[in-house]
């Protein structure tokens, strides 16, 4: 495989699913670990993505809250977020998680919606802080550096305490079998403690994590009760869903 190639592969994992492991890349594409570090040197060089320790994050993820410029699939994410809207009514209590696509609900929420919002996302927590009508309350915990969220035992515990209306998650991986996954413990154990705390749980997510999966379990399939997408609810890409009583939208 040329480098050329092996490149363009590895910044689509990046953006696809934000954050990646280079021994995850090195598995994928059948090379050492060695090369796929000098690859994404290369491309943080570049500033295609941003290195960090033991992997690489997508720019947009990273991007300041007022820009979504840097953001992959924004049209997609957009769309989602639009659909998402339909969801909440005035006056709920919802969570936000973290990721670019909740950023993006979090961004079109109008400004006359009054509604009481929990986030463990600093940019989302910023975001809504320009919406008069949202209360915001920012769950505490150890801030990661990459992801601008707040984990750990702190949050869960607080999570524990609480029980929003709408929970809206998003994911690095989904698969109708092996249901929400992750390949950061941490984050797993925050997104569990959301799924507990949320009457209904919202996952958005775009199509091409569909199909996926990697070694922690955030949840079952089941546990989930509406998924949005960017593609139209019939498509035969979401057939795998159909199956498990999920709402599609």
């Amino acid at each position: 495989m040329l480098k050329e190639e092996r490149q363009r592969m590895i910044l689509r994992d990046v953006e696809v699913h934000n954050r990646v492991l280079l021994t995850d890349l090195a598995e994928q594409l059948g090379v050492s670990v060695d090369t796929v570090r000098r690859d994404v040197k290369e491309l943080d060089a570049v500033q295609k993505l941003r290195k960090v320790h033991g992997g690489a994050v997508s720019l947009g993820f990273i991007a300041p809250a007022a820009a979504n410029t840097n953001t992959y699939a924004i049209a997609e994410k957009i769309a989602i977020a639009k659909k998402a809207m339909g969801i909440i009514k005035n006056g709920s209590v919802i969570f936000l998680d973290g990721g670019t696509t909740c950023q993006e609900l979090a961004r079109l929420l109008p400004e006359t919606l009054q509604l009481t919002c929990f986030t463990i996302s600093l940019p989302v927590a910023l975001l809504l802080q320009n919406k008069p009508g949202v209360r915001v309350i920012l769950i505490g915990g150890e801030v990661s550096a990459e992801a601008r969220i707040t984990t750990g035992v702190t949050a869960v515990k607080a999570l524990a305490d609480i029980q929003v209306d709408y929970g809206f998650i998003g994911t690095g991986y989904v698969d109708a079998l092996h249901g929400l996954t992750e390949f950061d413990w941490d984050v797993v154990q925050v997104k569990k403690a959301v799924v507990g705390a949320s009457r209904k749980v919202i996952l958005l997510c775009i199509s091409e994590k569909l199909n996926s999966q990697h070694r922690y379990r955030t949840c079952d399939i089941s546990a989930i009760n509406t998924i949005i997408t960017e593609l139209n609810p019939k498509s035969s890409r979401l057939n795998s869903l159909r199956n498990h009583q999920i709402h599609i939208l």
